[in-house]
């Protein structure tokens, strides 16, 4: 009834008004006490919805920003300070971690337990992997890795190893990262990190505890008998001076061999899976034409493993090089030449047999295995950029 009477007296007030003469500026607030009581019905209603009315006169308690209490805002500061980085929704929170490289990701690694299962993730760590180890860690070198952490005869003991990794890795990068100041042993703090992730391996690899197989260009920095060839290697990454240590497989009564300061660049994921030791199978020979790119085994001897050489597919002496003329792809015999050899070198040039490719050659002149065919660009342009800067002899 308050209401009530209160509206009516107010509609008959405003005609009242409307009846003599107004000033200019009244027409543009006569509609506000409308919208006034048009906003106090809809908050009533909402008080109603809500089951909240003051005792005395039945309003519901509504409060503006302005008009809250002093208690009310000192506990929405409370709320505001209790965030934290683990509120943000999981696919914000991996997008951020997405963008933080090793370093961070092992840093935020040490902050807790929650953290700690999404840094350490493979998700994560895959694009990490593939972007410094992509182009020298091939299939071989995974095997290698599953062989490495299986002969470990107590996980417990491997999960030791790996924790002790990490914390030599960041102590390195970072002395006074959380890491370093509570995990000062692998007995005080055991690691959450399995043996067989992705992070784990990446953390073997950069530290140089693991010695992966792979193929080294000009092996024996560079010696003139080794000049645009690739053998295989088994290596170690050395993180202070950013080069790789080399051990290749002794042969013959040589011990083996041990070179230093490897660059990034003469090394290669192995691009068959085939031992030094065993013949390749090829697969291209019926399809080789002169121009053609190839990498062809050879070995010294019998007691020594073959070697990847690089050199191309050249003409038969009885053709004269016309493409129109040229038979030399319907020919058995295909011509290999090294061009990085004087033309009168007896490794200058090399005849195989498409049909019955074997291993050919004496103790003189070595001996010839099996042949890829290079289609790549990127491999090409690879095996051009270690040219020799002589002629060999």
């Amino acid at each position: 009834m308050f209401f009530l009477v209160t509206g009516l007296s107010f509609i008959f007030f405003m005609k009242c008004l409307a009846l003599k003469p107004l000033p200019s500026w009244a027409s543009e607030i006569r509609f506000l006490p409308v919208r006034f009581w048009k906003d106090l019905f809809c908050t009533m209603c909402s008080g109603i919805k809500r089951n909240h009315f003051d005792s005395s006169f039945g309003f519901p308690l509504v409060f503006s920003m302005e008009q809250r209490p002093p208690a009310s805002k000192h506990v929405n500061i409370e709320v505001m300070e209790e965030l934290s980085v683990l509120d943000l929704p999981v696919l914000a929170l991996e997008c951020i971690l997405e963008r933080l490289s090793p370093t961070g990701l092992c840093n935020m690694a040490g902050v807790c337990r929650s953290l700690r299962k999404m840094c350490t993730s493979d998700y994560l760590w895959k694009r990490h992997m593939k972007q410094k180890w992509g182009g020298i860690i091939g299939p071989m070198a995974y095997r290698e890795w599953q062989w490495f952490i299986a002969s470990r005869k107590n996980l417990e003991s491997s999960e030791g190893i790996m924790s002790r990794y990490l914390i030599k890795l960041l102590r390195r990068a970072w002395p006074f990262s959380l890491f370093s100041s509570k995990a000062k042993t692998p007995d005080t703090q055991k690691s959450d990190l399995p043996v067989n992730s992705i992070m784990s391996w990446y953390i073997a690899l950069e530290t140089g505890k693991f010695w992966f197989p792979a193929q080294v260009f000009n092996r024996e920095n560079g010696h003139i008998g080794f000049l645009l060839s690739c053998y295989d290697a088994e290596l170690s990454y050395g993180p202070q001076t950013d080069t790789f240590q080399a051990r290749y497989p002794p042969h013959g009564k040589r011990a083996m061999a041990i070179e230093t300061g490897v660059q990034w660049e003469r090394i290669r994921a192995p691009p068959v899976e085939t031992s030094a030791h065993h013949l390749h199978i090829s697969d291209c020979l019926a399809d080789l034409c002169p121009g053609d790119h190839i990498e062809i085994q050879w070995r010294r001897n019998k007691e020594f493993p073959y070697g990847w050489w690089y050199g191309v597919v050249s003409h038969l002496e009885t053709c004269d090089g016309n493409q129109q003329h040229c038979r030399c792809l319907s020919i058995d015999s295909v011509v290999l030449e090294f061009k990085q050899y004087n033309p009168e070198s007896r490794w200058r040039r090399a005849i195989i047999s498409r049909k019955d490719h074997r291993e050919k050659g004496n103790e003189a002149d070595g001996f010839y295995g099996g042949i890829r065919k290079l289609c790549n660009a990127d491999e090409i342009s690879r095996w051009k950029k270690l040219w020799p800067l002589e002629v060999l002899q």
